[in-house]
């Protein structure tokens, strides 16, 4: 077993009064590793260091980003505890998928995988503890939990089945070790789309099957047919050699113009096109089928040319925004509009992005991870030849302001038609809306503010405190969230903010994050 670290919750360990247990409504995550001792058997060691390393670069950091306590780890395992059960399904998506890409290079017995449960329950707080049926409920989940998967509680999803964009799959009622109800037991699915898609694979495989049955059935009928006709036509050709011998005249006829029937013979041997018709069908097809896409021209996101200058980044209304520095931002120029579901499904069809977008052509693409992301800008660059990226953090803000210094760019109250949010007016849906549904920022740009979440450049920083002033992205630092402007359809007005900003993890897709891409001059 490894070492214990323990994590105070409550009041800094001070004591209750006597005979007074603290106890608290929570969201209690349970992690484990599958196979742990069959990977300590292997590699005592260097299990032990990859664990630890895990512990500490990602399961620690997404807990406290995500406001949570680690109450204590267990050597495979960990536990935390959540005031939101959002944010406790959020990390545990978020601590799921990083570890599918810490595990995608390695083979699939030396991979370490959690399994997660996740419970709403009232528990007994001490300072490097919890306790109570909370706290079993979650590990009994746990451990029927897949590995890389994430089950929750029937508590937990009447909470979060609203809040969080994700797809859940029922697995029924459980009955668990030592609870005497059954609980009520989900998957979360981080893909809004994927449960849809789960039983979607279900039906394509009965559907399929059906399809091959009746395939197996035409064919053996088809072939019945054909046989009985090849039969009929074969006793109908023997016929006439039968007749032959008693035809002795027209047995001399073919003697008489025999030197007219090499030359209908001759003609398809000599003649080019049943040796020139082939060649063409064969070879020039597969060369011109790459040649198609080659030339037809990409479709590049329409660009708005940015002057560049100097301006106020950040403001006081948060403290990730502060402190408020002046960044001179030099020309460039960035996406008119968010890029959208065609312009993605376009790549996506050249092989160069992971996944083809669903929804209307002209909607902001969405579930977009910052990797996604440069996949298309590099995409873009490579196919025009343009050194397209996405925006830095600053030249995003200074987009977004338009040259002005008020809380929106329209000035200091929210005003209807402005933006996409929750509280913004008319337009605010379950979706969000077409591009250039609102009113354009002073330099021409649609949806800075609303629609959907936007990728950019930058690793994420808790503050401001050290970041460049030359407009440039800020890489330093562990860059394994990216930051987010705009705010999306689902958040309220104070996300639309210019300033505002946001972080979230590198690999993660989520489905109000989108991105717009820039060009250097």
């Amino acid at each position: 077993m490894g070492e214990i670290r323990n994590f105070k919750s409550g009041n800094q360990g001070e004591p209750p009064p006597h005979g007074v247990m603290p106890r608290r409504l929570a969201a209690i995550i349970v992690g484990d590793i599958a196979s742990y001792s069959r990977l300590m058997q292997a590699d005592e060691e260097g299990t032990h260091v990859r664990v630890k390393r895990i512990e500490r670069d990602l399961i620690t950091p997404s807990i406290v980003e995500h406001h949570g306590t680690l109450v204590k780890t267990t050597g495979d395992g960990f536990i935390a505890i959540f005031d939101s059960p959002v944010e406790a399904v959020r990390c545990s998506i978020v601590i799921q998928q990083n570890l599918v890409g810490r595990n995608a290079s390695l083979p699939k017995h030396s991979r370490i995988e959690y399994r997660i449960g996740v419970n709403l329950g009232d528990v007994i707080v001490e300072p490097d503890d919890v306790y109570g049926d909370g706290v079993n409920i979650a590990t009994r989940i746990e451990g029927i939990a897949e590995p890389g998967q994430v089950y929750i509680s029937g508590a937990i999803y009447e909470q979060i089945k609203h809040k969080v964009v994700c797809g859940y799959e029922s697995l029924g009622d459980r009955k668990v070790k030592n609870i005497t109800d059954p609980v009520r037991v989900y998957r979360v699915l981080p893909d809004a789309d994927a449960i849809g898609r789960t039983r979607g694979r279900r039906e394509s495989v009965l559907l399929f099957l059906l399809i091959t049955a009746l395939l197996v059935i035409a064919g053996y009928v088809l072939w019945y047919v054909l046989a009985q006709h090849r039969g009929r036509v074969g006793q109908q050709a023997a016929a006439p050699p039968i007749a032959a011998p008693s035809a002795s005249p027209p047995q001399s006829v073919p003697s008489v113009p025999s030197p007219t029937v090499p030359a209908p013979q001759a003609a398809p041997a000599a003649s080019p096109l049943p040796t020139t018709m082939p060649s063409p069908a064969a070879s020039p097809s597969p060369a011109s089928a790459p040649s198609q896409p080659a030339a037809t021209p990409v479709r590049e996101p329409e660009m708005i040319a940015i002057r560049g200058g100097s301006f106020a980044m950040g403001s006081n209304d948060d403290p990730t925004e502060r402190p408020i520095h002046q960044v001179a931002v030099k020309p460039f120029s960035i996406g008119k509009y968010p890029v959208t579901v065609q312009e993605w499904n376009e790549c996506a069809a050249a092989k160069a992005c992971g996944f083809t977008a669903t929804g209307k052509d002209d909607a902001p693409v969405t579930n977009v991870s910052w990797t996604d992301a440069q996949q298309y800008a590099a995409y873009l660059a490579q196919a025009t030849k343009k050194p397209y990226r996405l925006p830095s953090e600053a030249e995003w803000e200074y987009a977004a302001r338009g040259g002005t210094q008020s809380k929106y760019w329209w000035g200091d109250k929210l005003q209807p038609g402005m933006a996409g949010c929750k509280d913004c007016g008319d337009l605010a849906a379950e979706q969000p809306a077409k591009v250039g549904s609102f009113r354009p920022n002073p330099f021409g740009l649609y949806d800075m503010g609303g629609g959907v979440d936007q990728w950019v450049n930058d690793c994420w920083h808790r503050t401001y405190q050290g970041a460049p002033g030359d407009g440039s992205a800020w890489s330093g630092g562990d860059c394994s969230s990216h930051v987010l402007r705009s705010g999306s359809w689902k958040n309220d007005s104070r996300y639309v903010r210019p300033s505002n900003r946001d972080g979230y993890d590198t690999n993660v897709r989520y489905p109000t994050h989108g991105f717009r891409v820039a060009l250097s001059p």
